[in-house]
């Protein structure tokens, strides 16, 4: 099937392009440069698409590349990755969630060896550090359970010192239910949405330990309608979804405005690229193919709460082909592995949520797919993801079914 911006609406496509009104400004000329970049790609695939005598001249998702590249990785980093050496727990995520998407199975030795490596990533008081020997910190502990739950056996499960993983989320608690970072850290979103994940599980929240948390959250949420990392600040798209991912977590989704949240998510889908931008006035970048696009079945489940009509849709609330087509003609790099925008360097980072924004928007409630969502060969399907962990579905479903047959623990008395 080919790609419907592309292929036959060349002239609408160009009449998406960034107007500057006449008045240059560095943004713009950037913003028409990324433009650029991006037309040269699609017209690579109209030229090649003419060339194919093939019935499926849709663009193809290069997987045994990105496989190759995945596991490379998880064996062995180059020099340069020296500077991630305090998000190593993160690494292991990236990688295997990535992994995950693209139906790849490690086998037991190698399961086994990363289930190690992360329990010396995990801290005496409880938590994980990034890396071993170095402080706890709320971002590589949320990417420490999240890639153990990946992992789903149970050595991987065991590795969790639970009561003390418990304990360390209370005391970056503050008094008004936001969470520190790391001890004497930033409070921002991200930290109430790595404890609400880390927490809920691996069932360990206790009554208390959310109390004034969503309030909190509310209080981030910008003029704009997305929501900052912390009050008074810009509304950012990796803050937004922390945002709303914790509050649909902790049950107070409704606290928010959603719809003023819905006008903001849906302006930054980029009209011509058709991935998102971060912010208001910014570039595109792949990354923001799950941070912004991932957040819309967040709405949706909102929605539905509220509206009857929601629960008619029969597709997310933005251009799921479009986002498809920029993540399968822009962001795969040609030696595997996938990229920010045309010219960008590849990274694990952004394959991970580069392939993770691909599942959401094949992907329409709770798995389900219809043939003509997936652009391209059908062999392009990824596996669904959980919009609220973004594991698999079936990783968060094993590893709630565990956690959830273990007690909660008794916390320490502080």
């Amino acid at each position: 099937m080919a790609a419907t911006r592309c292929i036959g609406k060349e002239e609408w496509l160009d009449g998406q392009r960034f107007l500057d009104d006449g008045i240059a400004t560095t943004s713009s000329e950037q913003q028409e440069d990324v433009e650029k970049l991006v037309d040269a790609k699609f017209a690579m695939f109209r030229a090649k698409v003419k060339s194919l005598a093939t019935e499926n001249k849709g663009p193809v998702l290069e997987r045994f590349k990105h496989l190759a590249y995945l596991n490379k990785g998880l064996c062995y980093l180059s020099d340069s990755y020296e500077v991630l050496d305090a998000s190593r727990p993160w690494l292991c995520y990236w990688i295997l969630h990535s992994l995950e998407l693209l139906g790849e199975k490690l086998t037991a030795e190698q399961s086994s060896n990363v289930a190690h490596f992360l329990g010396q990533c995990q801290c005496p008081d409880g938590g994980f550090a990034g890396g071993p020997g170095q402080i706890a910190h709320l971002a590589p502990t949320y990417a420490a359970v999240l890639a153990l739950s990946t992992l789903g056996t149970e050595e991987a499960f065991n590795i969790i010192d639970r009561p003390k993983l418990q304990s360390y989320l209370l005391r970056m608690r503050t008094p008004e239910g936001a969470f520190l970072m790391h001890t004497s850290g930033e409070v921002d979103v991200r930290g109430a949405y790595c404890a609400a994940v880390s927490a809920i599980l691996t069932n360990v929240a206790t009554p208390d330990m959310f109390d004034g948390t969503a309030e909190w959250i509310v209080s981030c949420q910008t003029y704009e309608g997305g929501f900052a990392g912390q009050p008074g600040m810009e509304a950012h798209g990796g803050y937004t979804f922390c945002s709303v991912a914790a509050l649909v977590l902790l049950g107070h989704e409704r606290l928010c405005d959603v719809q003023a949240l819905l006008r903001w998510l849906s302006q930054r889908q980029m009209r011509f690229e058709g991935g998102f931008q971060g912010r208001t006035n910014k570039l595109v970048d792949g990354c923001y193919s799950f941070w912004q696009a991932g957040a819309f079945p967040l709405v949706h489940s909102i929605l539905s709460k509220q509206e009857e009509r929601a629960l008619s849709m029969e597709a997310w609330m933005f251009d799921q082909r479009a986002l498809q087509e920029y993540v399968l003609l822009c962001c795969q790099n040609h030696h595997g592995g996938l990229i920010d925008k045309p010219g960008k360097s590849r990274d694990f980072y952004h394959t991970c949520y580069c392939l993770s924004g691909l599942s959401i928007a094949q992907h329409f409630l709770a798995g389900q797919l219809r043939e003509e969502e997936i652009l391209g060969d059908p062999k392009n399907e990824l596996r669904p993801t959980h919009p609220v962990y973004n594991i698999s579905l079936q990783c968060a479903h094993n590893a709630t079914q565990h956690f959830s047959s273990l007690p909660v623990p008794t916390p320490s008395p502080r």
